[in-house]
């Protein structure tokens, strides 16, 4: 009888020990200062996932390149040894041609009709990512993107002509700058910096929160406020990831994802006219306004060009909603 009762005390002391549930860890990965509104909204998204799953479940985001480059994280979720990655469209077009749709120049009226073709037409297209191993669960927004070099003031396409712009390995982008005029350099965003700073490429492309945060502003002149496009930031979520989940967790994920994209995309636009301000206040960049007209012009055939790609139905689909 004793040896039993030892033996009990025994069991409910190790019971003790072993915690109720297994915490599910996700990695989260992007390349974006802590600062910047999607990285908030990445840590938007950690957040919810906590309180939605009464702490059963963790994301821990990792900012700034921690886990590589785009195209690194991306193939790491293919792989399954990435959970989860913010990435941009111009990085997943690498992996399925057709989301490089939301990549071509002056493509939306504003972002409410950014909004309304990401929200239907996007995930439609999200779905075709699945087979690649890539689960879309929503776009969170990296902004407005804007022109900014070190060599001359940019006021029409006449004077882009020749200058070096750094940009994401997309063929959209790259058609993009030539038809501008410019010479288009591919080249990671880590990189980007000392690039400029070393003279590598004469200036970027980017939206006003990477301007700023990423401190772009030391080592460029000028600013012009082109909006040649607008650019997304999937959330995604590794198909390999999301077969291990239970439907609860699925549930979980989804709605925590859809949540933080509104909010985020509701402090992205808050935030957008506040980093100009700031950018402006350094005093150590000229900000240009543009006649965006020319620069629609010159970039019409990328739109000829591409849309065998992305599908001119998309295109049409996308139009319409901006109507």
């Amino acid at each position: 009888m004793k040896r039993f009762f030892m033996c009990a005390v025994l069991v409910i002391a190790v019971a003790l020990t072993i915690p109720a549930f297994a915490k599910t860890v996700l990695k989260l990965g992007h390349i974006a200062e802590v600062s910047h509104p999607y990285a908030k909204g990445a840590d938007q998204f950690a957040k919810l996932v906590a309180e939605k799953s009464g702490g059963e479940m963790e994301v821990q985001v990792f900012p700034s390149s921690q886990l590589g480059s785009q195209k690194d994280m991306t193939e790491g979720l293919i792989y399954g040894t990435i959970d989860m990655v913010l990435t941009g469209t111009a990085d997943l077009g690498q992996f399925q041609p057709k989301m490089s749709l939301f990549d071509l120049p002056f493509l939306f009226k504003d972002r409410t009709h950014a909004y309304k073709a990401l929200d239907t037409v996007g995930m439609e297209l999200g779905k075709e990512l699945e087979p690649r191993g890539l689960k879309l669960l929503g776009y969170m927004e990296n902004g407005i993107r804007h022109l900014t070099n070190n060599v001359r003031p940019v006021a029409t396409p006449a004077d882009m002509d020749g200058l070096k712009i750094r940009v994401m390995s997309n063929k959209i982008y790259i058609e993009t700058i030539k038809s501008l005029g410019g010479s288009p350099t591919p080249m990671a965003f880590g990189e980007l910096y000392s690039a400029m700073q070393q003279g590598t490429v004469d200036g970027q492309e980017n939206p006003s929160a990477h301007i700023y945060t990423k401190r772009f502003f030391e080592v460029q002149k000028y600013a012009s406020m082109t909006a040649h496009a607008y650019a997304p930031e999937p959330v995604l979520i590794s198909m390999i990831t999301w077969s291990k989940l239970s439907d609860a967790q699925k549930a979980i994920i989804q709605e925590a994802a859809t949540e933080a994209v509104a909010w985020q995309r509701k402090l992205s636009t808050q935030q957008d006219n506040e980093y100009w301000d700031k950018i402006k206040g350094t005093g150590k960049i000229e900000v240009i306004e543009v006649d965006r007209a020319p620069f629609m012009e010159a970039t019409q055939p990328v739109w000829k060009e591409f849309a065998p790609t992305v599908g001119q139905d998309n295109i049409d689909k996308v139009l319409a909603l901006g109507k």
